[in-house]
């Protein structure tokens, strides 16, 4: 059977391509793809090609139906809705990676439960006591995604830092109790007032070198940088500070994850405790995918923060 995908070009870019797709095999289940969510990851890939370390796959956030079953599969239905996949519009997909979603009137765009297994292993990784005072240093959609679990948890504090004040605004109404911009006026003075009152753990969601920095700045003597944002290429940092101040460092990657988050984040979105609705700036159908990572990746897209593809109808 014919289908529709994405292909990431060597140097950047992508094309629109035509798989043939057989019946699924042993362990196979065959889903039909909805929506897949576009990450940051597809962006640096898009924008540098797949020559870069690292490139991303052809889409990872993927929500379908599954229409099909292999042999040696147990426990799927025609019919079951499932997390997992990518951009493809039908795939054959290993039936033990996929996760099933519950019945639920939540339209397939908001049911990105991939990145929100990602920040609950980040939040998982901040290893929060109750009253603890908490920085996220990034308001993109992965730091507003913490954010929002954050204010939902039992820290006394969560203090966010953006360059973008809509970000900021939007990071105060998920929960932030505090929002501030690096560039603004007495900047140094507030970092110097907030690192005051002993910030047990900086989030560092920027995957930039100016935000890993500024958590270093914020966090308190034996307190936690939490890097969970992907910072491409070398960073430079202090091991004196580091070392005299008694500084944890942990990584909170996917790959680092502490449990499957996966029925985590089914569970959060299910019951309303993380919403995307506000977050999901972004909905184009698979054939404007190319045009809209163009516009973001070139900063002309105005008020983007998480870029959603259609699959079908």
């Amino acid at each position: 059977m014919k289908a529709k995908t994405v292909r990431y070009r060597e140097h950047g870019g992508l094309d629109l391509v035509e798989i043939e797709v057989p019946d699924p095999g042993f362990g196979e289940v065959q889903v039909k793809g909805s929506v897949c969510g576009i990450c940051a990851w597809d962006l640096n890939t898009y924008r540098q090609g797949t020559a870069a370390p690292y490139a991303a796959p052809p889409g990872h956030e993927g929500i379908g139906t599954v229409v099909k079953v292999g042999p040696g599969v147990e426990g799927w239905a025609e019919g079951d809705r499932v997390a997992g996949g990518g951009f493809a519009t039908l795939a054959n997909l290993k039936a033990a990676n996929l996760y099933k979603l519950p019945p639920s009137s939540l339209p397939d765009e908001y049911w990105m439960v991939e990145p929100v297994s990602c920040a609950v292993t980040g939040v998982d990784h901040c290893h929060l006591r109750v009253g603890d005072r908490v920085a996220v240093v990034g308001c993109g959609f992965m730091g507003l995604l913490i954010v929002q679990l954050l204010g939902r948890s039992f820290a006394e504090q969560v203090i966010a830092f953006d360059v973008d004040p809509a970000r900021l605004a939007l990071a105060l109404e998920l929960g932030a109790t505090e929002a501030y911009n690096p560039l603004s006026s007495g900047f140094d003075a507030l970092v110097e007032e907030i690192k005051s009152r002993g910030i047990d753990t900086v989030v560092d969601a920027s995957g930039a070198a100016s935000g890993f920095a500024l958590s270093n700045r914020l966090v308190r003597r034996g307190g936690r940088i939490n890097l969970f944002g992907w910072i491409h290429g070398p960073v430079t940092f202090t091991g004196d500070f580091w070392h005299i101040d008694g500084i944890t460092v942990v990584n909170s990657s996917p790959a680092a994850r502490l449990r499957d988050p996966f029925p985590v984040a089914i569970r959060l979105i299910h019951t309303g405790r993380v919403t995307l609705d506000r977050l999901v700036t972004h909905t184009v159908p698979l054939e404007e995918m190319d045009a809209l990572l163009a516009s973001v990746t070139s900063g002309r897209e105005k008020g983007y923060i998480k870029g959603v593809v259609r699959l079908s109808g």
